[in-house]
């Protein structure tokens, strides 16, 4: 009997003792995952947690808590573990690191010296807020920008920007306001010149787009729609562009072309060289979309300043003039084909003849019609300037002195 009992017996205890590790086994796994939990949420190692030293949740829960004072005068009583947890906190979020210097001393002198012409050319542009009163009776409002051109106020910028204004304000890198006066505009080269009664105005420096080559780096200041101040990075995309603008106005010629972001607003601002000086006056973007697309042309300043003067001058600008057509060369002869001549106007009291090539303007090569506008566009009325021209298979030198254009004569 005793023997058939244990047989029945032993199988059973076995059972029930596995059973029971295989509880305490799943109690200690809940435990752990629940610890786990904990930790995470507390932001506290787990042994942290068993040593008490998980409260630093707390402590932010009841500094939130309305009625709980927050004064530290106030005698409240912190464990010292909610102040650890909560220095733990703090010890790990990210901070701001302090600027590093590059191992690049080149990269960091270039970085240097742009941010230091920037700085010191962009007095030297101002805001342009300009309003239209049409005969509807509607008025409209545009932006725009320019570049003070003497200590006096005179400032460049674009015909299209302030030509049909009826209300021009400059604002200045000072923040002053200026109602200023229209003192003259050309369609023709896009350049126009305004006055603000001011004095000591930090004005800019020029150069001639002789001393810029591409791939040089520009930079373009302005106010692209209506953002002032504004500066973009890029470089001399090419030289010498020519693009129609409309029917009734001469070709835009000589233009430098760049992929600094020109936007609108950029108009009447300047192109930049890193030594600060201005290359160009921004007229125009190419863009399907109305942005920037990489393709914008500035006026080069030798056209910007010579208009200028004559706009400050004369209270507009004096196209030159010489009294010719131009025709297709199609000979081995670089130049440009003479196919007419007008009389009693300069090339014809200089003895140029149809079918002649004018092959140099005041000693500068020309290779098309559009390099020959670009040449006089640079000159004055009055100026007389030797031209060189290959006719019946030698070439001579003459003299023109010229004349204003028709089309603007009585403007």
């Amino acid at each position: 009997m005793s023997s058939k009992y244990n047989s029945h017996t032993r199988p059973s205890f076995l059972r029930n003792f596995l059973i029971a590790i295989v509880i305490i086994v799943l109690l200690i796994l809940v435990f752990l995952f629940i610890l786990g939990v904990l930790s995470v949420v507390n932001n506290v190692s787990p042994l942290e947690l068993l040593k008490g030293k998980g409260s630093a949740t707390e402590t932010t829960i009841a500094e939130n808590v309305p009625g709980i004072p927050g004064d530290s005068d106030t005698d409240i009583n912190v464990p010292t573990t909610i102040n650890q947890g909560a220095e733990n906190l703090q010890a790990e979020k990210p901070q701001l690191d302090e600027k590093r210097p590059t191992e690049n001393l080149a990269l960091q002198k270039f970085n240097d010296e742009i941010a230091k012409l920037v700085e010191e050319t962009i007095p030297s542009v101002v805001n342009l807020r300009i309003k239209v009163a049409y005969q509807s009776g509607l008025v409209g409002e545009g932006v725009g920008s320019g570049i003070i051109y003497s200590e006096n106020g005179y400032i460049i910028t674009n015909n299209h920007v302030v030509g049909g204004a009826s209300e021009i304000i400059v604002r200045t890198y000072d923040e002053k306001e200026y109602v200023a006066k229209l003192v003259g505009a050309n369609k023709d080269t896009d350049i126009a010149v305004v006055k603000i009664d001011a004095k000591n105005l930090k004005k800019a420096s020029f150069t001639s787009i002789k001393n810029v080559k591409v791939g040089e780096i520009v930079i373009a200041i302005g106010s692209p729609f209506a953002i002032e101040q504004t500066v973009t990075f890029g470089v001399v995309s090419a030289k010498g562009r020519e693009i129609a603008v409309s029917s009734d106005t001469l070709p835009m010629v000589d233009l430098i072309q760049t992929d600094a972001a020109i936007n609108p607003g950029n108009s009447g601002g300047p192109l930049i060289n890193i030594a600060g000086q201005v290359v160009g006056v921004n007229t125009l973007i190419y863009s399907p979309s109305g942005g920037s697309a990489g393709i914008g042309f500035a006026i080069p300043s030798d056209t910007a300043v010579n208009i200028a003067n004559q706009i400050i001058q004369f209270g507009r600008a004096r196209i030159p003039y010489l009294g010719v057509e131009m025709g297709n060369n199609t000979t081995d002869i670089p130049g440009v084909l003479i196919s007419s001549v007008q009389p009693d106007y300069p090339a014809s009291k200089a003895g140029i003849r149809a079918g002649d090539i004018l092959t140099k303007f005041d000693g500068e090569e020309v290779n098309s019609n559009f390099e020959l506008l670009a040449q006089i566009l640079r000159h004055n009325v009055g100026d007389t300037v030797p031209v060189e021209i290959y006719r019946n298979g030698s070439y001579m030198t003459l003299t023109i002195t010229l004349v204003e254009s028709p089309a603007t004569a009585g403007r």
